[in-house]
Order: C-alpha cells, then structure tokens, then sequence
C-alpha cells in the first residue's frame, strides 16, 4: 500500500488467495481481479466496544491566527458541539477585517475521506482551504463531523447543518465583522460533495429559516456516491490506484446505516423516485455545480445525478473533464486547484 500526503492511495499487488473471496459489494460477474484487497486499502479495524482504529497515519497542519504572519491567510479553530466534539478551522484572507462596505462571500467547506477518515487540520486540506480563501477572496468555514463506523450516517448530516446554524448565530468577530451573509456557498469534495448535496436536500424547504444566511449555491467536487449495480465507468476503473471500486465498497459499508444496501438514499442518489426532491431543490433558486472527472471511477454517477437535475430543472454547472485525472485531484495537487478556483471565480 503506498499514499500520498498520507491518503490511502492502492499499490499494485494481485491479492491473495486467502483475501476473503466476497469482498464488501463485489460483483463477480462484472468486476475485473481486486489489485488490492478492500481492507489494506481502508486499513480501519472495528473494535468490539464499537470504536475504530485507523491506520493511515495522515499529516495535519496546525491553525495560525497571528496578524503579524506574512502567509496571505489566517486561520484560527473554534469549538462547535462539544459533546460532539466538533469544531471548525476559519479562513480569513488579508486584509482583514474587510472595509464595511466591501464584505467578502462565505464558503462552507466539508472535507472529504470517505466519511471514515480526515479532518479540517489534515495538511491538504488546510493547504486547499487556504489557496480557496486567497484566490477567491472568501472567507472559508470547514467545520468537522463525526465520522463513521463509530458514528454512521445521517450524523455527519446532522452535523453539517449544525455548523450552518452555528455560522448563522455565533458572534465570532471573524465572521461578524467580515462577511456577507446574503452570499453564502455550500463546497464539499468527495464525501463532503454528497454531505453538501444532502444538507441541500435538507434545507431547500426551510431555507429561510437560516436567515440572514443565504445559500446561493452548492457546489459538490467529485461526490462520492456509489449503488448495487455498477457503472461502466466503475468497472473500467475498477482498479483505480486512488480509489479502486471494492476499496469504495469497504467504505461505504462502514459508513452507511446498519443493514443499508448500497442503493440506499445517501450512497444512491438516482435509485428509486426522487422527483420531489429534486422539485425541492429547484424552488429556492439555488445553482448546484457538479465538478467530475474522466479518471474518475464515479464519474458516471457524477454526471447522471447532474442530468437528473436539470432535466427537474435545477440550476447546473457541469464541470467536467475527460482528461483522465483522479478523484479528489485538486485536493493533492494545488496548481490544480487554482485551476478549478479560477473557474469557481464566476460562481462565487
């Protein structure tokens, strides 16, 4: 097994005859031979009181809050629900605080990691935070969730629109001072891309209810979804070296609700009738942006839930490239992500 800035990236070794011949969703009427067995890849084992042991050892870059830095951004940590244990790292680009009449966007950014791993102060993300608040003079909000086994799905929901009322209330003179709350934006990348698109689900009914915050649009960077029959896309990227398929099959069953197959609503967005919902989304006006890629083994379910939309006839930005890049390329590699900023620039 081999990473990269201390992601879970597969090497390529045939498994064993004694890896477990079912692994998590196989379909071994269509998927090629697992290069890497879906447990090296997740490298979490579940303990019998219920909590998880992880073994990716992922580097983290600690908040600086000083004025008298010469970085382009501060940034500082704040609780959020202690008995929760949940917090948020805050990105604020200079100068600061912004003249009164010149008040910046907000973004509300959930990390990625497959709802299983990761936090707002793991270094990539704190580096792709900060490129997003300098290049598109913004002030970020990521806030953390509880993460899964331990805490299965819908809590990282539950906590991500708890961070939203947070943001709404607190009287944190970052946000206070700095932001205008007319012009609020929702960005998640993989598992935080499907986090953003289920607090959209959530909220689009209540919107108002979070005034003066106003969401303006979601943006959903390589979501990660998934469902029990696999895309064309799945199988030819089945042994993706960044996420291979049955590596994703582990992850989901270790996030999604006890006994949920892998059509449930919060892996599949497109099984069964969602045709309210998505009726739902389209009525506060908001524009859903879909950011995919070719190299990308979810990219068909990318690009089908965005079809879906906007055949409801949601506002939608398909971002999408065949240039066969990975998922989640613009969290590793930041001269990508200034790419994708400079395209987000006529959004946000």
């Amino acid at each position: 097994m081999a990473t990269k800035s201390g992601f879970p990236i597969a090497s390529f070794s045939p498994t064993s005859s004694s890896s477990r011949a079912n692994m998590a969703g196989q379909h071994p009427d269509l998927d090629p031979a697992p290069a890497v067995s879906a447990d090296d890849y997740v490298k979490i084992v579940v303990n019998p009181d219920g909590t998880a042991t992880r073994g990716h050892d992922i580097p983290n870059t600690p908040a600086d809050p000083d004025p008298h830095q010469p970085s382009a951004v501060r940034t500082k940590d704040v609780p959020l629900n202690p008995a929760h244990n949940t917090w948020a790292r805050i990105y604020l680009p200079r100068p600061s605080p912004a003249p009164a009449d010149q008040k910046l966007p907000l973004v509300v950014y959930y990390h990625g990691g497959g709802f299983v791993w990761c936090s707002p102060a793991n270094t990539v993300h704190h580096v792709f935070c900060s490129l997003m608040a300098a290049k598109l003079g913004a002030v970020v909000v990521s806030p953390s969730y509880r993460l899964a086994p331990e805490h299965r799905l819908p809590a990282a929901y539950d906590d991500a629109i708890e961070a939203l009322r947070w943001v709404r209330t607190t009287e944190e003179e970052w946000l206070r001072e700095g932001v205008d709350f007319s012009r609020c934006y929702l960005l998640g990348t993989s598992a935080g891309g499907n986090i953003v698109y289920h607090v959209g689900l959530r909220l689009c009914a209540a919107a108002a209810d979070l005034e003066p915050l106003v969401i303006r649009t979601l943006i959903l960077h390589h979501p990660f979804f998934g469902g029990s029959k696999r895309t064309e896309s799945e199988v030819r990227l089945f042994n993706n070296p960044t996420l291979p398929v049955n590596g994703a099959d582990r992850v989901w069953e270790l996030a999604l609700p006890a006994g949920a197959n892998r059509d449930h609503e919060y892996c599949n967005p497109t099984a069964g009738e969602r045709s309210d919902e998505w009726e739902g989304m389209k009525k506060p006006g908001w524009r859903v942006v879909v950011v995919g890629d070719g190299g990308d083994p979810m990219i068909d379910r990318q690009r089908e839930l965005a079809a879906k939309l906007e055949a409801k006839g949601v506002q939608v930005v398909g971002l999408f490239s065949s240039e066969g890049d990975y998922h989640g390329v613009e969290i590793l590699e930041p001269a990508k992500a200034e790419l994708l900023f400079d395209k987000l620039k006529g959004i946000i």
